[in-house]
């Protein structure tokens, strides 16, 4: 058996031929037939985040009309997502099945560092857009344009490089596989290597699930406000406003009902893209931590399968996002199906009303007085 290197926290690895897992000092791995199911299921997830992360960046390129602010947004946060799963799923799917770094020590920091990058950017697009839905929807304040979008798009891309960079230069604490079938945080007992992974986590969770949390929940209550107040105000409003024009046989609370809906579901939208960060990202959250700060977990014998586990999850957000955009935004669910081929539309096109689009700012008040919409 070859000699570890210390340097770099590599376990030394034992296989046994007439066996149809692979037993490492300290811990064992998945059986083979179950890593060649994971790896199976990640490539799956390659194609299906590139293709579906690829339709919503060619919809905002080639459609000016889709080039608004919030869909700029949606289009970088789907290119890191193709980035990610271009670029890190396919060597994390090899290691998966030969429980081996196979890359060289130094492509390991890159990969470890291009892994938080495109996470690091994703995660400051949601936590723009849900500081623009807090400002439009309870601050009643409407200022992000495309030129500004563009300028934070910018920031947010240098920003999360400085923050990731340093893990492929210098002394870190990125661990080169068979731990893990990626490189990952290993443990450290360096203040400097501590600090820095803190600063990961902190960067790629805790500040932008508290800052979302806190906007969502001012969202919420600010949106049941202006429900009730809807509700409680809209007979008497509507039926002194339109008479004074004679238009009673309007049915004004259901175009209320109409504009408030959809006022608020592009928040919901993004309120299940929050969901989603959360559960996709939490549990890679905490066993980062504990592997750099917990010696006891990070070689312990299950620590490989743990790890296994959430990176797949951490992955998973990259198929999850299109998937959303297609189900709750009808203009990207309509121009995937223009850039789906002929042979592939089963279902007719089904003529629905036009209705006349209210901008996002547009705020609903309710009094004896004034009805703005």
């Amino acid at each position: 058996m070859a000699a570890c290197n210390s340097s770099l926290l590599v376990a030394c690895e034992l296989q046994d031929s007439n066996t149809s897992s692979l037993s490492v000092v300290g811990y064992t791995t998945m059986p083979i037939h179950l890593r060649i199911l994971l790896a199976a299921v990640m490539t799956g997830m390659v194609v299906i985040s590139f293709l579906g992360n690829a339709i919503v960046c060619l919809i905002v390129y080639q459609k000016p009309a889709m080039r608004s602010a919030i869909n700029l947004l949606l289009a970088t946060l789907a290119f890191s997502d193709i980035m990610l799963s271009l670029l890190c799923m396919p060597f994390t799917a090899v290691s998966i099945i030969t429980v081996d770094w196979q890359f060289g020590v130094y492509f390991c920091k890159i990969s470890a560092m291009l892994y938080w990058f495109f996470v690091l950017e994703g995660v400051s697009i949601l936590l723009i857009i849900s500081v623009d839905r807090f400002l439009i929807i309870v601050q009643r304040q409407d200022k992000l344009n495309p030129y500004r979008a563009k300028i934070m798009i910018t920031v947010s891309w240098l920003l999360s490089f400085c923050i990731s960079f340093p893990s492929v230069v210098g002394s870190t604490v990125v661990d080169v596989p068979t731990r893990a079938p990626q490189c990952v945080l290993g443990y450290t007992e360096s203040p400097a290597d501590r600090a820095y992974a803190v600063l990961l986590v902190v960067a790629v969770f805790f500040i932008p699930f508290s800052v979302m949390l806190y906007s969502y929940l001012c969202i919420l209550n600010t949106v049941r406000r202006n429900a009730v107040r809807i509700h409680n105000h809209a007979d008497s409003l509507c039926l002194s406003q339109v008479s004074k024009l004679g238009l009673m046989g309007l049915q004004r609370p259901q175009q209320m009902n109409v504009d408030m809906s959809f006022k608020t579901r592009a928040f919901t939208t993004i309120l299940i893209l929050f969901i989603g960060f959360s559960i996709c990202w939490l549990p890679h959250t905490v066993v980062s931590l504990l592997s750099v700060f917990s010696h006891r977990f990070y070689y312990s014998p299950s620590f490989y399968v743990i790890s296994t586990c959430v990176l797949w999850l951490s992955y998973l957000k990259t198929v999850f996002n299109p998937i959303i955009y297609c189900w709750r935004i009808k203009k990207f669910r309509e121009a995937c199906m223009e850039f789906m081929p002929k042979t592939f539309k089963i279902l007719p096109k089904v003529p629905g009303r036009t209705r006349r689009r209210i901008r996002p700012s547009t705020i609903y008040v309710c009094s004896e007085h004034q009805s703005a919409v």
